[in-house]
This record gives C-alpha cells, sequence and structure tokens, in this order.
C-alpha cells in the first residue's frame, strides 16, 4: 500500500497495528523526555494568551488609565491592535524562517523579540512606547508561533500526536488565567507597578525558551527535506522507540516522511502558488481561511478584548468584579479546552466543530435577547442572564475553536505547505482580530446590544459551513490525511513514489513481526542511547 493511497482504506489500515500496545507515555523512556520537550514548545502558547487577557486585565485598572491620560476610541483602538500589527509585519519572515533554518532557531528568535518588547513595556515611560513594546511583542510572537505548533505536530508520537497539538492552542488560557489573576492582586497596588508587574513577567516563557530550545528535538521531516535522513531516523527512534531504529512504527513513520517529502519536492508542490494549485488544496485553503475567521469572529472578540464594554452595557461597572470574573473565565475556559482536547480522537473533529458552533449559536442568541432585556428594562436578572450564557457560550466556543483550529490546519496541510498554509492561517486570524479591535469598540458605542445582532446572524452561517467543509481526519498519520483531500491527486502519486519504499511499505503487515527484516539506513545510525541534539 503506497503512502499517498494508506488513508483511503481507513485508519486501521495505517500505522494503528504496529503502534507497541505496551508503549505508554508514562513508562517509556523516550517519552517522558519528549513530552517534557514539548511543554517548552506548547508554552508558546501561553504567553499569547498572557498578552490577550493583559490588555484587558490593564484597561480595568485606573493607575494604567492614569499614567496613559486614559486612552478612549482610534487610540484604545491602536492600542489593543499593534500587537497583531506587530504579527502582521512578522509573518512574511514567519514560514521561510521555519522552513529554511528550521524550527528550533525560529523559536530562539521568536523568543528574543518578545524578551525585548516585554522588557521594553514594563520600563516604558509614554504610550508611544508602550505601542513599541507591544509590536514587538506581536513580530516575535508570529516568528515562534509559527514554528511551536509545527514542531509539536512533527515529533509527537503518533497516537497522542491530535492531543498534544490540541493542548497547543488550549494552554492559550493557561496565560490567560496567569495574567488575569497576576492584574487582579496587582490591581490593589496604588501605583505603576500595579500594570508594570503583570508586563515583566510576560517575558518569563521567552526566557525558558532562549535557554533551553536547542535540546528540543528538531522536526524529522524538516531533517529529511533537508537531505539528513540519518538524523532523523536516530530522532524518531530514540524518542519514539527508546532508541530502536528496528521498530516496525518507527521504520514506517520514517519511510512514510521520506516518500512524501520525495513526491512533494519532484512534483514541485513547495510554493505559494501551490496553495491554489490543485481542487485538494485549495479545499484546505477554503476550509483553513474560514475556521481561522471564524475563532476571531464568533462573538468571542467581544469578550477576548473589551469584556470589560460589555460589562458596562450591563451595568457591572466595578473594576474588582469584573477582574474576579474575568479571571473565573479564565479558569472555566481552560477545563473545557482540556477536556475537548483529549476527545479529538475519540469524537472526531467534525462532530465536535459542529456541536460547537450550534451551541455557540443557540447562546449568543439568548445572550443578545438578554442583552436587550437590559438595555430596555434595567432588569438585574437579565444582566445576570447575560453573565451566565457567557459562560455557557465559551463552554462550547471551547469544543473546538480552541483545541482544533491549529492542530485541524496543520494536519491537513502536507509538510511541504505546511509552513506556509499556517502562515495564511495565521494572518487570516489577524486580520480578523484587528478588524475586531478596530470595529468593536465604536460599533458598540454606537449600537450596543444591537451590535451582536450581527453575529447572530454569522455564527449562523458557520454551522452551515462547517456541516458542508469539515472533513474528518481522526486517527491517521499527518501523511495518511492527503489523499482525504488529494482524491485522484493521491492516487496519482503512487506511479511516482519510490519503488523500494512502496514495496516496504505493501508487505509491513507481514513484517511488522520480525524486526530483524525491517530497513535500516546504516548499523551505526543509531549506535547509543544518546538523544539527537
Amino acid at each position: 500500500m503506497g503512502v499517498a493511497s494508506a488513508a483511503t482504506t481507513g485508519p486501521s489500515d495505517g500505522f494503528q497495528h504496529l503502534v507497541d500496545p505496551n508503549r505508554k507515555w508514562y513508562n517509556s523512556r523516550g517519552l517522558i523526555i519528549l513530552h517534557a520537550w514539548l511543554v517548552l514548545l506548547l508554552i508558546t502558547s501561553s504567553t499569547n494568551g498572557y498578552d490577550g487577557s493583559l490588555m484587558n486585565s490593564l484597561q480595568s485598572m485606573d493607575t494604567w488609565k492614569d499614567f496613559f491620560a486614559n486612552p478612549q476610541g482610534s487610540t484604545l483602538g491602536l492600542l489593543n491592535a499593534i500587537q497583531n500589527l506587530g504579527g502582521l509585519a512578522g509573518l512574511p519572515f514567519a514560514p521561510y524562517l521555519s522552513d529554511g533554518i528550521g524550527r528550533r532557531p525560529s523559536i530562539w528568535i521568536g523568543a528574543v523579540f518578545m524578551l525585548a518588547g516585554a522588557v521594553l513595556q514594563t520600563a516604558c515611560m509614554d504610550i508611544h512606547q508602550f505601542i513599541g513594546a507591544r509590536c514587538l511583542l506581536g513580530f516575535g510572537a508570529s516568528i515562534a508561533s509559527n514554528a511551536a505548533p509545527m514542531l509539536v505536530m512533527e515529533v509527537a508520537y503518533p497516537t497522542y500526536r491530535s492531543q498534544c497539538t490540541s493542548l497547543y492552542n488550549t494552554l492559550w488560557y493557561s496565560g490567560n488565567i496567569i495574567a488575569s489573576w497576576t492584574a487582579f492582586g496587582t490591581s490593589r497596588i496604588n501605583n505603576d507597578w500595579s500594570w508594570r508587574i503583570p508586563s515583566l513577567l510576560q517575558a518569563v516563557p521567552s526566557v525558558f525558551q532562549f535557554f533551553l530550545i536547542w535540546f528540543v528535538p528538531e522536526s524529522p521531516r524538516w531533517l529529511v527535506s533537508k537531505g539528513k535522513d540519518s538524523e532523523a531516523l536516530r530522532t524518531l527512534a530514540y524518542y519514539h522507540a527508546d532508541g530502536n531504529d528496528q521498530d516496525p512504527l518507527v521504520q514506517y513513520e520514517f519511510e512514510e516522511i521520506r516518500t512524501a517529502i520525495r513526491i512533494d519536492q519532484e512534483a514541485k508542490n513547495v510554493g505559494w502558488a501551490a496553495l491554489v494549485a490543485t481542487k485538494g488544496n485549495r479545499k484546505r485553503m477554503l476550509i483553513i481561511v474560514a475556521i481561522a475567521w471564524f475563532s476571531q469572529w464568533s462573538g468571542n472578540g467581544l469578550v477576548s478584548y473589551y469584556l470589560n464594554k460589555v460589562f458596562d452595557t450591563i451595568g457591572i461597572t466595578d473594576t474588582s468584579i469584573q477582574l474576579l470574573i474575568t479571571g473565573i473565565l479564565a479558569i472555566w475556559n481552560l477545563l473545557w479546552a482540556l477536556f475537548a482536547s483529549f476527545q479529538v480522537d475519540r469524537w472526531g473533529r467534525r462532530f465536535l466543530f459542529i456541536t460547537s458552533a450550534v451551541g455557540m449559536f443557540v447562546c449568543f442568541t439568548i445572550q443578545t435577547v438578554c442583552s436587550a432585556q437590559y438595555a430596555t428594562h434595567q432588569s438585574q436578572a437579565a444582566a445576570h442572564a447575560v453573565i451566565a450564557f457567557i459562560f455557557l457560550f465559551y463552554a462550547f466556543y471551547d469544543l473546538a475553536f480552541t483545541p482544533l483550529i491549529i492542530s485541524y490546519t496543520l494536519e491537513i496541510l502536507p509538510y511541504s505547505l505546511r509552513a506556509k498554509g499556517f502562515t495564511l492561517f495565521s494572518l487570516t486570524v489577524a486580520i480578523a482580530v484587528t478588524f475586531n479591535q478596530y470595529v468593536n469598540p465604536v460599533a458598540l458605542s454606537s449600537l450596543g446590544w444591537k451590535y451582536y445582532i450581527v453575529y447572530c446572524a454569522w455564527i449562523a452561517f458557520e454551522v452551515v459551513f462547517l456541516w458542508f467543509f469539515i472533513v474528518e481526519t481522526k486517527n491517521r498519520t499527518l501523511e495518511e490525511t492527503a489523499a482525504l483531500f488529494d482524491g485522484e491527486d493521491a492516487h496519482q502519486t503512487r506511479e511516482t513514489a519510490p519503488r523500494g519504499s512502496q514495496a516496504l511499505l505493501d508487505d509491513y503487515d507481514d513484517k511488522s513481526s520480525n524486526s530483524g527484516s525491517l530497513v535500516s539506513l546504516n548499523s551505526s545510525s543509531v549506535a547509543s542511547l544518546k538523544a539527537p541534539v
């Protein structure tokens, strides 16, 4: 069975029968070490979550508002949007760095910029320096956030890949929680340190990455793409099979990666034009752009950056209460997103996406009705109901749009297009967020609760789109997913795949019980259990 055609026959015909049932995340030395290093990559998302919540919390602090002369309107919009504008400036460089010099160096470069931004934000003396600091943070985050989730996905053990990559965006809320509760505590400091301390703590994840990223394994797929096959095999063997390069799963992964990358290189499926060159790629891009936009345009943008404005519309104006609700909401979101992250292979991507969208539509519609009741009749019961339905709305949002938007985007993209396709995803998110941050405060000021009706209609459209376009991808390797989108194109690649690789994959069922018959690059490729660097 060829690599491209493997996905068409169902997950049971892929890698599942090659997995050692006794190898678990808690009893394998390689997997324990691997998952420890994955934490260092996952905290990239925590940094982004910290920043997103920090601005929401700072806007509730009187000391911050007094220091910067209580920014309003377009100035407030720029303060919130500049981080995303900085991210947009970094996006053109991100895929070339990730594909060119590797995933690890790209994360290190991003950490350097984020460190500089956090230091400047902490020490800034005027609003212009504050804006510049947030621009640096956005620039660094766009580079690190392009490489980190790809590296998580490309080094993760196949049976844990979906959970690990779903955890990446889920841990956005870990940063959100730390920022919310840190700001809640420092808000009682009656001087500038009430907002400078949270700004300084933003640098902590980048400090760890600055010093430790070089110990993390590089992507085997990147190594193969650069002709470093022996190093790629050594990495797979050390982390996925405790150093055994004859392990059936390691051999299957290695040959599948080599064949898929060679096919893409021979077909020149590597440039920006390739993103829309085939029917399968066009479908990928449509889905990726859609879920990227949906992730920011489902009403969540109102809460993420302007929760205090939403509170104002329902009469909750006390700073301490606003910060307290923000902190509790962050914990609520993390718990639901963690729950969903471990269900992605059990329930499937399609079920989670559709359930999420339907639930958001129902909750946001009721929230809109309650907001209208408060605006019209000043009903305290309606105000309390709005808070309740914000929490319920996020429970449904977190079923899919927190854990899946990044992991699903990356897994439907072939290696040759992964960095560029993910850059398009990030660009779409940045545009949607920037648009929201400029439009939302103006629209809320002008329309109040009536602005919510726009989102009700939009979420209804999301339900219809997701029903017709989301493709199920659970329990497949990254390479096996290709046939789900490429169809005839994927079938035709069998004729161009290396004959040796096809013969190896065709005969895996017979050979998986006899590791001595499996292919090896050479006897010295994994001569020791020393971790690849």
